[in-house]
């Protein structure tokens, strides 16, 4: 059945806008169908009736499957989440949540994908394309600048326009065209004027620029004006609120707003809802399939950091400790917190099954590190540790460590956990450390210390079972950082806030961008990510399809006796700028399984995005004539191979000819 605005008087037209009540579009007292909003983005959380959170499939938090760079895990994990949604009468799953990772003390970097623009839109354009695949709405968010958690309702994030355009918008222009249903904007202000009023970047470039034609929600309450809101072309304003209703109808009393401006709010919504209510909606998935899809997601998204050898697990005694092991951190805390009905098995019992009876793996300790009350049970690890040929110690930070509405006071480990990772490793130099956490880790005071550091992330569900597989060898880790990992904290961006604004008068150099500008050391660099495999990367070309349109093709030859999984990223650097650039930018990656001993021919296109920075005098983006670098590597630090270009466009296009 098709939904008409004809059908609505004036006031239902306007009651549309604001809402039904915390998760219900208004219904127009029977003539249009209920339609449900739910959060997301690792997994649906639906609160029930009784308020109480549905048990869902918990999805690898999104930081995790960002860690795969694989788009088709992208696609299926959206999917998969589709199918809970169906199964609970969900029309819209909250998610996903593409904003950059400024800084690593953000308390919500778990649910989002990277701090590279390029990466984050490309993995979220297709998790976007797996949820509406089902005929599942979705919600792009957090548009835009909500880089930070401190005082979010009221934040002013002041950023210049050529970082806005680069760094910061990027992701969700590329998202866009995966025609999310909904876009969510942002508590904070940009440049003095709240995200739900800025017209300038909901309606001129949200909308006018990147093509965006479906509904504008707003974050729960982040309003303030109703006829601004619709000025600026924001159509669903959630939760519902009488107060808002009010202040509409005052508006539009006053002739503050049209009718046709508020047809053109609600006719979006109806529109929403002939999607969402007409489209073929059809499960593909048990809950068992669902559970298997969050193992797979896991096992490439599980991050080897640091291998001296000392992996795969093959034989020996093992120790085993930290209440992770039993008890695993499945996700980040807040509104992307997804509860599940699944029981972990201990890590210790899934290792002992792999490894048999070449190996002794025994749990030894519980200790819990968020208290002061665990010298006893660190004792027993120690004593353990020291009894054992490798122990494995399973740390991180919980959910109240990380977590929506808070920002992060350091990115180390609670002290009482890095004192039980040095005094375990004194014990036994052997140690392999796992760190369950949803962003960057400052390590410096124990990385020398260990043999081995896998970067578990929050990984949901399946997370014992995808871990204890890498540590096995069955599973060959494949998975690459989508942030830098600073060497030292003090050395990452801090959130300069002074009660009103919060400048980002680091420009466009963010992440790998800002280590590599300022030569700043890093721990493990943006794209980094150990393999029980070894590569070899050789024989670039440049095929010119175009003025600045080339494929970039090399070869992979896997030099191991084992199959494995290889990221390759290609980087593009402008040699000679007339603006301040970054050394390279992420432009392309790819993600291919090559056998053992087999070699494998990839090809990644360039366009002519790849070259471009956007001039704020020319308000638009300009390629400038001159050479270019395509470099190809394994990590932002590991460039393997490098190849030359030299763009040469017609002189009506250059502004600064040299």
């Amino acid at each position: 059945m098709k939904y008409s605005l004809k059908d609505l008087t004036l006031e239902e037209k306007m009651r549309l806008l604001c809402g039904k009540d915390h998760w219900h579009i208004y219904d127009a007292n029977g003539k249009l169908p209920v339609m449900h909003l739910s959060d997301g983005p690792n997994g649906l959380r639906k609160i029930d009736e009784n308020r109480k959170t549905v048990k869902m499939t918990a999805m690898p938090n999104i930081s995790v499957l960002a860690n795969a760079w694989n788009k088709d895990l992208a696609f299926l994990d959206g999917a998969t989440i589709a199918d809970d949604c169906i199964d609970e009468n969900v029309d819209v799953l909250l998610a996903p949540g593409v904003n950059i990772k400024r800084t690593p003390y953000n308390g919500r970097n778990f649910e989002y994908f990277s701090e590279d623009p390029y990466l984050a839109g490309q993995l979220a354009r297709k998790y976007i394309e797996g949820v509406q695949s089902k005929g599942i709405g979705v919600s792009l968010k957090h548009y835009l600048c909500n880089n930070s958690e401190t005082d979010r309702l009221q934040i002013n994030s002041d950023v210049d326009e050529r970082t806005l355009r680069e760094i910061y918008l990027p992701a969700f222009e590329e998202a866009v065209k995966a025609k999310p249903t909904t876009v969510m904007c942002s508590y904070n202000m940009i440049n003095g004027i709240y995200a739900a009023e800025n017209k300038k970047y909901l309606k001129d470039i949200l909308r006018d620029k990147f093509g965006f034609d479906g509904v504008i929600v707003s974050d729960w309450e982040a309003y303030r004006s109703a006829y601004r809101s619709v000025k600026a072309s924001l159509d669903l304003v959630m939760p519902y609120d009488e107060k808002h209703y009010e202040q509409l109808k005052t508006a539009y009393e006053k002739g503050l707003v049209t009718e046709k401006e508020i047809d053109e709010c609600a006719g979006r919504i109806i529109d929403l809802i002939n999607y969402c209510k007409n489209s073929e909606k059809k499960v593909s998935t048990t809950k068992e399939q669902r559970h298997e899809n969050a193992v797979e997601i896991a096992r490439e998204g599980i991050v080897l950091l640091k291998n001296e050898g000392i992996l795969p697990l093959k034989k020996g005694k093992i120790s085993v400790c930290g209440t992770y092991a039993q008890t695993p951190e499945i996700g980040g805390g807040g509104s992307a917190y997804a509860e599940t009905e699944f029981k972990q098995e201990n890590l210790a019992s899934l290792l002992q099954e792999h490894l048999g009876t070449q190996a002794e793996v025994k749990y030894c300790s519980d200790f819990i590190l968020y208290n002061n009350h665990f010298s006893r049970r660190l004792k027993a690890a120690m004593q353990d540790a020291y009894e054992s040929d490798i122990a494995v110690v399973a740390v991180g930070r919980d959910k109240t460590y990380e977590s929506e509405g808070i920002d992060m006071p350091t990115t180390k480990l609670p002290f009482e956990t890095e004192s039980a990772i040095v005094n375990i490793a004194k014990n036994n130099p052997d140690t392999v450390v796992l760190l369950y956490a949803g962003s960057a880790v400052d390590m410096s005071n124990w990385i020398d210390l260990v043999k081995g550091v896998v970067y578990v992330g929050y990984a949901g569900e399946g997370v014992n079972q995808a871990l204890a597989e890498i540590l096995c060898g069955k599973t060959v880790p494949s998975g690459k950082l989508n942030e830098s990992f600073a060497l030292f904290e003090e050395d990452a961006i801090k959130n300069d806030y002074d009660g009103f604004t919060l400048k980002y008068d680091e420009g466009v150099f963010v992440g790998y961008r800002r280590f590599e500008k300022y030569g700043l050391p890093l721990l493990f660099p943006f794209g980094h990510g150990l393999s029980y495999a070894s590569f070899e990367y050789s024989d670039i070309e440049l095929t010119k399809n175009g003025d600045t349109d080339f494929t970039v093709s090399y070869t992979i030859k896997n030099t191991a006796s084992v199959d494995a999984k290889e990221i390759s990223e290609v980087y593009v650097k402008d040699v000679h700028s007339t603006v301040a650039r970054p050394e390279k930018e992420l432009k392309g990656f790819s993600k291919d399984l090559i056998k053992a001993g087999e070699s494998k021919r990839i090809s990644v296109d360039l366009n002519r995005r790849s070259f471009a920075y956007y001039s704020v005098a020319l308000d638009d983006w300009r390629v400038e004539n001159g050479w270019f670098e395509i470099l190809v590597g394994a990590s932002s630090q590991d460039i393997r191979l490098t190849k030359k270009i030299k763009i040469e466009l017609p002189d009506e296009t250059q502004f600064s000819l040299i």
